[in-house]
């Protein structure tokens, strides 16, 4: 990735996209930098390597491809794709429903794809680029009560990076999935806890979930700014990650670090404990 690269990310307006703009432009890059309101982002400092530009990842696949369009002819193109924008809506999974689900799912899922779908023609065209997408480990942590739609989401966000990085290497356009633990990030709170259609039976998880949905604010062990830095890093081969293989994975943070290794632990110990049920249902 030499040279001067132009860099799109969503969600701007605050924490891991807001610190990705400057870091980026420090390192000599272009940056056009999103939001869903743009009055948000407008106090950047100015600089003649950034362009605002409003994206609300939530708007119609046509929308969505004719701003991404539109950024791609500022510089001549995009070359790293960040797709940070998401939110969390914390509910009981019953209580919540389909339709929480769905919300959940348009923002985190259905936003990025819309996003890198209108993307990846640019990139192509060029043979050269790099998608980021900003998972979370909450996927590999969903036990947490009022989490399910978020780590749903993000499980799928997984999933599709991990196939959309196979399709894509013919292309020379590498996928790089970022996989945060907590982080001292502003709204990330935001959401309140929806008690729009309360069950009875559940009235003690939800009392409990609600009180103890926000109290790491503030005490996240997460440094986004180190967090930050080093996708930067990454993306353009430098500090940390010279002289290393491109990563599909960046876990950050000793918290996603446990619960990842946790997870797999326990479903190794499931395979051991049941390896002959496992392997009995083969045809013989």
């Amino acid at each position: 990735m030499l040279g001067q690269k132009v860099w799109l990310i969503t969600g701007t307006s605050s924490g891991f996209g807001r610190r990705l703009v400057g870091l980026a432009l420090a390192r000599g890059d272009r940056v056009i930098a999103t939001a869903r309101t743009l009055s948000k982002i407008e106090d950047f400092p100015k600089h003649p390597d950034l362009h605002l530009m409003k994206l609300d990842v939530n708007a119609s696949t046509e929308e969505i491809k004719a701003r991404i369009d539109h950024a791609a002819r500022v510089w001549h193109g995009i070359d790293v794709l960040v797709n940070n924008a998401g939110n969390g809506l914390p509910a009981l999974l019953e209580e919540g429903g389909a339709s929480h689900m769905l919300r959940q799912f348009q923002t985190n899922l259905f936003g990025t794809f819309n996003v890198c779908n209108a993307a990846l023609p640019h990139m192509r065209k060029k043979r050269n680029g790099t998608v980021v997408v900003i998972g979370s480990r909450s996927a590999w942590r969903p036990e947490i009560r009022g989490l399910g739609f978020y780590a749903s989401s993000k499980a799928a966000v997984h999933a599709m990076s991990e196939t959309l990085a196979l399709e894509l290497k013919p292309f020379n356009i590498r996928v790089l999935l970022v996989e945060p633990g907590a982080f001292r990030t502003e709204n990330i709170y935001s959401h309140q806890w929806d008690c729009s259609n309360p069950i009875p039976d559940y009235d003690e998880q939800r009392a409990d979930g609600s009180v103890n949905f926000s109290k790491p604010a503030g005490r996240q062990p997460g440094d986004p700014d180190k967090a930050m830095s080093i996708v930067v890093d990454v993306v353009k081969g430098e500090g940390c990650a010279a002289g290393r293989e491109w990563p599909l994975y960046l876990v950050l943070g000793r918290d996603a670090e446990a619960d990842i290794r946790y997870k797999c632990a326990k479903v190794l110990k499931h395979l051991d404990d049941w390896n002959d049920v496992v392997r009995g249902v083969d045809i013989a």
